[in-house]
């Protein structure tokens, strides 16, 4: 009898394990649905904060260039501005709970498409056909690259899900794989601020670098912040766990000193290098913590991964034409500008703004910018040198004509 009913129970066994293996589909389909969740969150968040940057430029640019007496803040445009930052960085931040940390960061190459596309269609200047092709091909082609970028990250991005909870993210906090990262970027930070703040080398990758070191960190904890507040969201609360306000100082103060490199980088080099090369540097240190803490590419084949990498060479390199074909902005120059004199200091100097450095331009007047045609240029003053009889009086070498009327 015992015989006879082994066959039996090996048979009822067997609709058991089918049901198993049909289970895993369905939650592959669930990831992706997430990942298609984060994506889309990633970017409508970065399409809206680079509306909002230009709507607040634009109203800056207004206010400068009329008498209104109003600060830039009691304008409507520049507070609408402001509802979408907030708007899109809310959404940005909420596509960390959904998708992996190594999809997400690279898709801030939109914001960079948004920009441009807007320059151009917002732009004042009025040009022929052919010259605005040849100025605007490489514009147009970055874009191109960028989306194709994109497309391939969302397409083959990694497709790891795991919930964040207080214990998830205290077994990855301490595991040997991120400990041994986290040694290797502190010695590298800590010898890259020893030679830009000792040695006063500014080179602008030595900046940025410290930036993306910072920003990975700060992407690495907001993941994690995110995450525990969606679970607490969902029923399974994490906000009385001492790891979620660790990560929570954690994500203020690195994003509070990235700001600060980023800020003193903004005024030694121009927009669009820190645009382009920060992206880059930016991206790929952000993926490597999120393959190191969150194991993201845990699982994955060689082709996801080869293909991913593939997206991301393109779209940096879609950010890199796009942002080096953007024309670089002129300050607004003052009614005397006395950086063309020997000896006098610039904002270069030792970090003193005494005054400001404008390619050594000597005029007098306001100008917008530094393009204008010559029948614009600023009229000068004639002097002529004026002899006295007198050689025991003193007076100044030189005199200003003074036109009459009659001539």
């Amino acid at each position: 009898m015992e015989g006879g009913n082994s066959p039996n129970l090996q048979l009822q066994q067997l609709p058991l394990a089918t049901t198993a293996v049909s289970v895993q589909p369905h939650t592959d389909s669930f990831s992706y649905k997430e990942n298609l969740i984060g994506a889309l969150l990633a970017i409508f968040g970065h399409l809206v904060s680079s509306i909002a940057l230009n709507l607040q430029k634009y109203s800056h640019i207004r206010l400068a260039g009329s008498k209104d007496p109003r600060a830039y803040f009691r304008t409507k445009t520049w507070w609408c501005g402001l509802f979408l930052l907030v708007l899109g960085e809310l959404g940005v931040f909420s596509s960390y709970a959904f998708a992996p940390l190594s999809l997400i960061v690279p898709l801030s190459a939109v914001s960079v498409i948004a920009s441009a596309i807007i320059g151009i269609i917002f732009i004042k200047e009025k040009w022929k056909p052919k010259d605005f092709l040849r100025r605007y091909v490489l514009s147009f082609v970055g874009c191109g690259l960028a989306i194709v970028g994109t497309y391939l990250l969302i397409t083959f991005g990694p497709n790891s899900h795991e919930k964040m909870t207080a214990e998830n993210i205290t077994r990855h906090l301490v595991s040997w794989p991120f400990l041994l990262y986290m040694l290797v970027e502190i010695i590298i930070f800590c010898l890259l601020l020893y030679f830009y703040k000792e040695k006063n080398v500014n080179y602008i990758v030595i900046i940025l670098l410290l930036v993306a070191l910072l920003g990975s960190m700060t992407v690495v904890t907001v993941k994690a912040v995110a995450g525990m507040i969606v679970v607490s969201i969902q029923g399974n609360l994490q906000l009385d766990y001492p790891i979620f306000y660790i990560m929570l100082v954690c994500m203020i103060a690195t994003a509070i000193f990235q700001a600060t490199f980023l800020a003193q980088a903004s005024q030694l080099y121009d927009s669009s290098q820190i645009a382009s090369i920060g992206y880059i540097l930016s991206t790929t240190t952000a993926i490597t913590a999120g393959a190191t803490f969150y194991l993201d590419f845990m699982g994955e084949d060689v082709l996801h991964i080869c293909m991913f990498a593939l997206g991301c060479l393109i779209a940096f390199l879609g950010v890199f034409l796009i942002t080096r074909n953007r024309k670089k902005s002129v300050p607004f120059e003052p009614y005397i500008s006395m950086d063309a004199m020997p000896g006098m200091q610039n904002m270069h100097d030792k970090g003193i703004a005494v005054q400001p450095d404008l390619k050594a331009s000597f005029s007098y007047g306001a100008l917008e910018n530094n393009d204008m045609p010559e029948i614009y240029t600023p009229a000068t003053l004639p002097i002529v040198q004026e002899q006295h009889g007198s050689k025991g009086v003193s007076a100044p070498p030189y005199r200003v004509l003074e036109h009459s009327k009659r001539e």
